[in-house]
């Protein structure tokens, strides 16, 4: 893989080794627009890598360093995402522009990008995330359409597609222990979901971000099934 030395200066010291990769799209129209964006000093945002639609990796901050791309999040208590990670910008129209499928030659470029970086740091699958899941209800990418299914297949992340669990599906007011377990769930994978047994709007947007990721033929926010039994399968994936 050859990458191309485009630096930013938008970055800061690390607390610790990344152990976590966030993947994200630029959500601008044009792949060079996101590149200047991520390289201007004045919009205090940046990335270690950008992948544009022809497969070209533009190497941006060190890995060593702290880029500026995750934002206000959070995951399995952690709420420094930028210190614990990787971040990957993917160029991307996005919902705002036109969102459209990544190209074949992109997500190449980007599974042996992970392959990389991944040589060098401990970086386990469940910790190969999306934006959307360490920021739920705030971000939206890299969204339905990304192939996280290719990826764990190629050996980056988890995926699982169980039988459906019975009974109806729990969507927003809802309440008792079905829900309670629910959120238990969301939160022992990851996400930021405190068990109530009430199935309130911040719920549905964890669920949502979840579907987003795991059930993108489904992205409801209603946990149905389908939705419930991969979340068991996940968690017993990523050992946690």
């Amino acid at each position: 893989m050859q990458l191309i030395d485009a630096p930013s200066s938008n970055f800061g010291p690390r607390t610790s080794p990344p152990d976590m990769i966030v993947l994200h799209y630029t959500g601008m129209p044009t792949a060079e627009a996101a590149l200047a964006r991520l390289r201007d000093p004045a919009s205090e945002v940046s990335a270690h890598y950008l992948v544009d639609e022809q497969g070209q990796v533009y190497a941006l901050v060190p890995e060593a360093r702290r880029a500026w791309h995750a934002g206000k999040s959070f995951w399995r208590g952690e709420s420094d995402i930028n210190s614990l990670s990787i971040g990957v910008e993917i160029a991307n129209p996005g919902h705002e522009f036109g969102y459209a499928p990544f190209p074949d030659v992109q997500i190449g470029a980007v599974i042996e990008l992970l392959t990389d970086i991944r040589s060098r740091w401990t970086i386990p699958d469940a910790r190969i995330l999306g934006h959307s899941d360490v920021a739920p209800g705030r971000k939206r990418d890299p969204g339905e359409l990304f192939p996280w299914k290719q990826l764990a297949q190629a050996g980056h992340g988890i995926w699982a597609e169980p039988a459906p669990a019975p009974g109806a599906a729990l969507k927003a007011g809802d309440k008792g222990t079905g829900v309670f377990a629910l959120q238990a769930g969301l939160t022992r994978f990851g996400y930021d979901c405190a068990p109530s047994g009430d199935y309130d709007g911040e719920t549905a947007v964890i669920v949502q971000a979840f579907q987003t990721h795991w059930r993108p033929a489904k992205a409801d926010g209603e946990a149905d099934g389908e939705t419930r039994a991969r979340l068991i399968a996940l968690l017993r994936l990523a050992a946690v």
